[in-house]
């Protein structure tokens, strides 16, 4: 149970481990646990692994509400390294997403694919998300394919982003510019 600095959260037993080596681990973080510490004092997958391997250093991220893999540097040598990696575009990331159903007219085929480039800044009026900005926003670019359309209406897709801003897939998803499916 977490104190009054610590909230619950929905996985504090040990995270599962994909591959780890004397430079890094790679675990299966689950959708509900931030990456890293936050304001809002739940705790992370950081802190959970850091009891046990100390001296760990965040290479990159996952938002919140992202399951997925994620790596942590054991060294400062593999820190640099791997960092470097993510900052040069040389590791590719790929998110499976479900999508809600889209308005008529914007119905998507298995098969579809194409990029969305969308500019993105801070909505500070409802900070932490982000909104498309044309005249102000950074570029954000996210290559897409339509794995199937679901006889639910939602549809499954793949994801590469291009960039990596805060709340990009989700953004380039539901916006009527990008795919328009929240």
């Amino acid at each position: 149970k977490g104190t009054d600095l610590e909230k619950e959260s929905p996985c504090t037993e040990e995270l599962p481990v994909i591959y780890e080596d004397e430079a890094l681990i790679v675990i299966d973080k689950p959708s509900g646990i931030p990456s890293v510490p936050g304001l809002d004092g739940r705790i992370s997958a950081f802190e959970i692994l850091n009891r046990v391997h100390r001296n760990l250093h965040v290479v990159h991220r996952l938002d919140m509400d992202t399951s997925g893999a994620i790596i942590f540097a054991k060294t400062s040598e593999a820190a640099v390294g791997l960092q470097r990696q993510f900052e040069d575009h040389t590791v590719e990331k790929t998110y499976l997403a479900r999508l809600s159903s889209a308005p008529e007219g914007m119905e998507l085929k298995a098969g579809d694919r194409g990029e969305i480039s969308l500019p993105l800044s801070p909505d500070y009026d409802e900070r932490p998300r982000q909104k498309v900005d044309i005249s102000q926003g950074k570029p954000s670019v996210t290559l897409y394919k339509v794995l199937s359309v679901n006889e639910d209406g939602t549809t499954d897709v793949a994801f590469h982003p291009l960039t990596g801003r805060t709340h990009q897939l989700r953004i380039h998803s539901a916006h009527l510019k990008g795919l328009g499916h929240p």
